[in-house]
């Protein structure tokens, strides 16, 4: 598609205020993709043909899935552009095509790499015609915006029927995401090239999954059957009735030994077998680096370039981000649904020595109006974990739990009715006031955890980065 004066017009307003509002201390993530398209609502289209683009779509681990392939294409040497704040929507995605491209139309770099929201792919992704598609997962997310599970399901298939060329790279042990390769009639694999990644039975904890989100055969309607679960409704799953069941691993977990801030792996491919140390604990963070050396394999990058992607790997802003405060370590960690909630929720439960929970609740636009789904995270299991740490200590300030946000009472009131004690439940709304507390409370050596929901996170980093000298969101 030929460049135009308007679209030149669109990429020096978008340039323009990315450099301004940067140098004026705000992300500049948005807004310059706004007006970009206000100028020219075609702009994606007409620059996508300039770049062999890789896009990342789900529910869980968009960030951090797109952090790794960042490294893995660093290790190998390629040069690229990435939405690397997160900012996954389509003004997001606008603005870092258009700032990834010269005035008159020239790449300034091969490569782009873009995280995209599953509503936000659904439009992008036929004007981008990506070169490979990331689909990492499909968990309840934020009903108010995406609505019912199988409507984002539905969006990112849409992406797909546009982009009929693209290799896609996704989870096989879920049943949801493993739909999106092959045909809903005929249950046959899709014509496109396909790469699905998964857990071996030995590397899979579970016999059976606690499938609630996807219980029952996205074709038929039965219910499923596992012979293997690693967590929620991920797994070896089967439908005993149409056959529909979970692809064989072009790229295979073998082993995973499990550590306190990473895990080694054992991954088996078509062009071979190697280990890797990924830098990051939990299970779920196993699937984000195997979608990683997924992408690897489709795009027959080498081995030694994903394993030094994954030692190396570098924490985004909010997952799993780590520093030092006054004597204790401070993680933050984004939580946004009852899944991932979940998981995080079993991680604190590993940490050695003293730990603080803090849950800073907001209900703005990104995070989800709609806060019920706090109900559905299991507080009932991490409370009674944590009321051991609460009966050996017998200050009211050695073992608490704090709450602020918006919704600072909503979670105070989930916690109470999940059994921890209301003395031990530390309520201030406002996020700044609650960490200085929190940390002055926290034993020396003790870990403080920060777990926002997004517009949260944005808040209390912002005034933590000032504070502490932590990295721009946007780098």
């Amino acid at each position: 598609m030929a460049f135009s004066a308007k679209t030149s017009a669109a990429v020096l307003a978008a340039r323009f205020l990315t450099f301004t509002m940067r140098l004026l201390g705000s992300g500049g993530t948005s807004l310059p993709g706004k007006v970009a398209l206000r100028i020219c609502p075609d702009l994606l289209a007409r620059l996508s043909g300039h770049f062999s683009i890789l896009m990342v779509t789900g529910t869980n681990g968009k960030t951090t899935t797109s952090r790794m392939v960042a490294q893995l294409l660093e290790a190998s040497g390629l040069r690229y552009r990435t939405n690397k704040s997160g900012a996954n929507l389509a003004s997001g995605i606008t603005a870092t095509v258009a700032c990834a491209t010269s005035l008159f139309g020239n790449p300034k770099v091969p490569w782009l790499l873009l995280e995209a929201d599953e509503a936000a792919f659904r439009v992008t992704a036929p004007h981008l015609k990506p070169k490979a598609v990331i689909a990492t997962n499909f968990f309840r997310d934020q009903l108010d915006r995406f609505g019912e599970l199988y409507s984002t399901l539905n969006a990112v298939r849409e992406g797909l029927a546009g982009t009929p060329d693209s290799l896609l790279v996704f989870n096989a042990d879920d049943s949801l995401c493993a739909s999106l390769g092959i045909g809903m009639d005929t249950g046959k694999a899709a014509s496109r090239r396909l790469f699905p990644f998964g857990l071996s039975v030995s590397a899979s904890p579970g016999s059976d999954a606690f499938s609630s989100d996807a219980a029952f055969c996205i074709r038929c309607s039965t219910r499923y059957r596992y012979s293997a679960s690693s967590y929620g409704h991920l797994g070896h799953f089967s439908c005993p009735s149409c056959g529909y069941g979970r692809p064989t691993p072009a790229i295979l977990c073998e082993t995973v030994v499990a550590g306190p801030d990473s895990s080694r792996v054992r991954i088996v491919t078509n062009r071979g077998a190697y280990e890797a140390e990924i830098g990051l604990p939990g299970l779920y963070n196993v699937y984000n680096g195997l979608s990683a050396a997924a992408l690897a394999e489709a795009l027959s990058l080498p081995h030694d370039a994903v394993v030094k992607a994954l030692a190396s790997f570098e924490r985004g802003f909010g997952r799993m981000e780590s520093f030092q405060a006054e004597g204790r370590t401070v993680q933050i960690i984004l939580v946004k649904n009852p899944t991932g909630f979940d998981q995080v929720l079993g991680y604190l439960e590993t940490l050695p020595g003293p730990v603080t929970p803090a849950f800073l609740i907001n209900d703005g636009l990104a995070d989800g109006t709609d806060v019920s789904w706090l109900w559905d995270v299991d507080f009932e299991r991490f409370a009674a974990r944590f009321a051991s740490r609460f009966e050996e200590q017998a200050a009211d300030d050695a073992a608490f739990m704090a709450v602020s946000g918006l919704r600072a009472d909503d979670m105070a009131v989930r916690l109470k009715y999940a059994g921890v004690p209301e003395s031990r439940i530390l309520i201030c709304p406002e996020p700044d006031a609650m960490f200085l507390d929190a940390l002055a409370r926290t034993p020396k050596g003790g870990t403080l955890c920060l777990m926002p929901t997004y517009t949260a996170l944005l808040a209390l980093r912002g005034i933590l980065a000032k504070r502490y000298g932590l990295r721009d969101f946007w780098k």
